[in-house]
């Protein structure tokens, strides 16, 4: 459990959360306006003055031209590669756009790439890093909520296939992460709210009294509140290196940061991954549905469950299938989706169940008639309400 107490500490503009593995450790950098730092903070850490800042078409409006002059200041010599914001730009074919185009500049392995933006350019991003010349450094620029707590840290990169949600990829860790609650200032409200479920995750697995804080300052932070959400990313990136420190390429308890997961990737792989269901609120229901599956089992109370799903709902995240995209959502093929999980092992599919707030585990022995009759009685409901 993390004991760290999350309330915010006055006039603490950044905080230094370090990932500690070995040769390949590195730090988070958590605080405001850190982006007009970049160059400065980079340079002691990169073994050249040679940098391309991969983005999005989006972030590119906001915040590209600021990060390259940051850059520029320090020394280095940037170009940058902008792709279409979104999640279908998560692709092999994306992928192999960018490697082509970063090739055809006659790289170095010296050469740096930088990730503006959210959990789709990071995740390309540091997938291609990891395969340009057999390995280049980068750097971990997010700009999302949810990239600041959970995907840009940790060292996950990765593309999606048709068959599931991040099947194709590789574990390769930054340089550095510089995560400026600043830039989330300009995020839509429904982003913002996606990006707070994986700080939803943290509380649940391991830190009840997270979880509590959570509930009591959740909406605040959500309104705005610079002092809270740092508090909220510092607090979350400390769960998250700590874990992957123990763990990095999740041969156990880094598979507890899928709270949710399995049930969220399969939701966005039915939707095609065509933006009408965000991940974060794909991770929020999945979350429901894994203490409502916990209950069914025996781990946990059915009181346990009804207090995620009203935390969800008191913040307009996902609590109920009435609230996911309107399209026919088949149970069967939901399951099918999740037996292509990363994690089955000789065929059986992995849950992270719990047995109360902030009491997670590992679990493959779900019996597929109680994993059926949650979802045929979640969707059915959800058809229900829909109808009305």
């Amino acid at each position: 459990m993390d004991t760290t107490n999350p309330d915010p500490r006055p006039g603490q503009a950044r905080e230094t959360v370090r990932v500690e593995l070995g040769p390949r450790s590195y730090d988070v950098l958590v605080g405001s306006d850190l982006l007009r730092e970049a160059g400065a903070l980079l340079a002691p850490l990169l073994p050249g003055r040679s940098a391309i800042v991969v983005t999005d078409s989006v972030v590119a409006n906001v915040y590209l031209d600021s990060t390259l002059d940051a850059l520029k200041e320090a020394g280095f010599a940037c170009s940058h590669v902008i792709v279409d914001a979104g999640e279908h730009s998560k692709d092999l074919a994306t992928l192999g756009g960018v490697l082509d185009d970063i090739l055809g500049r006659g790289i170095e392995r010296t050469t740096t790439l930088v990730a503006l933006g959210g959990g789709v350019v990071g995740d390309l991003t540091g997938f291609a890093a990891s395969v340009l010349l057999r390995g280049v450094p980068f750097v971990q620029i997010p700009t999302t909520l949810l990239a600041q707590v959970d995907s840009g840290v940790g060292g996950k990169t990765g593309v999606n296939s048709t068959h599931g949600k991040n099947l194709i990829g590789t574990f390769y860790q930054p340089r550095l992460v510089l995560a400026d609650v600043a830039t989330l200032g300009t995020l839509p409200a429904r982003e913002l709210r996606a990006g707070y479920a994986e700080i939803v995750k943290y509380g649940l697995i391991d830190d009840p009294e997270f979880f509590a804080w959570l509930e009591r300052n959740g909406a605040a932070l959500l309104a705005g509140d610079r002092d809270l959400t740092r508090t909220a990313v510092a607090h979350s990136c400390r769960a998250k290196a700590r874990i992957v420190a123990a763990d990095e390429r999740e041969s156990g308890t880094r598979a507890l940061l899928n709270l949710g997961h399995t049930f969220a990737h399969a939701l966005e792989a039915e939707t095609g991954y065509d933006g009408s269901l965000l991940h974060g609120e794909a991770v929020a229901y999945g979350i429901v549905l894994a203490h409502r599956l916990s209950a069914a089992l025996g781990h946990c109370t059915g009181d346990d469950a009804a207090r995620v799903t009203a935390h969800f709902r008191a913040i307009d995240l996902p609590s109920e299938a009435a609230a996911l995209p309107a399209i026919r959502w088949d149970p069967p093929a939901l399951i099918a989706r999740m037996r292509r999980d990363k994690k089955v092992q000789d065929g059986r599919m992995t849950f992270v169940l719990t047995r109360g707030i902030g009491r997670a585990f590992l679990s493959q022995d779900v019996p597929p008639e109680a994993l059926g009759g949650l979802l045929d009685q979640a969707f059915d409901q959800g058809a229900r309400s829909a109808s009305r």
